[in-house]
């Protein structure tokens, strides 16, 4: 019984999600996991109902959404509104992201990805607004040659940072380590999310 009461919140979670984005979204891009906590400051957002409702997460979720719509329709440039300026991941610079955006968009086709949020930190950094979302994901495509789906890049719990900047939220970089080594069949794709 418990793990259908799981199912059903989570069922309840991604049709919210449609809700927040809009009916032409792909839902199952960014998911808030039924345990998931927002802190503002300190304090504490958790339930379902009342994490999907706050302002914030509706920011958080809608820019994820956007860069996967994008993603989804190969608009670099329409992705690249993502990225901060200052992104920064173990020395890669946004200048980085693009030329990888645009080798994923030559070599694979159906690229999408998935964001499972666990813990949700909105702090005041200076005069800035960050976020430090937990995240569980993993960024999927169908090779050119092959014809193949595969996995270009998975990450469990990472930390993604955020920054709000002219009234969006923008992805500053990583925590974790970079990758050692890929799969075969996989390219080097992990800083993109």
């Amino acid at each position: 019984m418990k793990r259908s009461g799981k199912v059903s919140v989570r069922i309840g979670l991604d049709l919210a999600l449609c809700a927040v984005l809009g009916a032409g979204a792909v839902f199952a891009a960014v998911q808030v996991l039924p345990e998931a906590t927002l802190k503002l400051d300190g304090t504490a957002v958790k339930g379902p109902k009342r994490l999907l409702g706050h302002p914030v997460m509706k920011e958080l979720i809608g820019s994820f959404g956007r860069a996967e719509a994008a993603v989804q329709k190969e608009d670099l440039e329409a992705l690249m509104t993502f990225y901060s300026p200052a992104y920064n991941y173990h020395g890669l610079k946004e200048s980085d992201v693009r030329r990888v955006w645009g080798e994923v968009f030559t070599h694979y086709r159906a690229v999408a990805s998935t964001h499972l949020f666990s813990d949700i930190k909105v702090l005041h950094v200076g005069d800035k607004i960050r976020a430090e979302v937990t995240c569980t994901g993993g960024l999927y495509g169908t090779e050119e040659q092959t014809g193949k789906r595969v996995t270009l890049d998975s990450w469990f719990r990472e930390v993604h940072y955020l920054v709000k900047a002219d009234g969006t939220w923008r992805f500053l970089g990583n925590a974790g380590e970079a990758p050692g080594s890929a799969p075969f069949s996989s390219a080097p794709h992990h800083p993109l999310f």
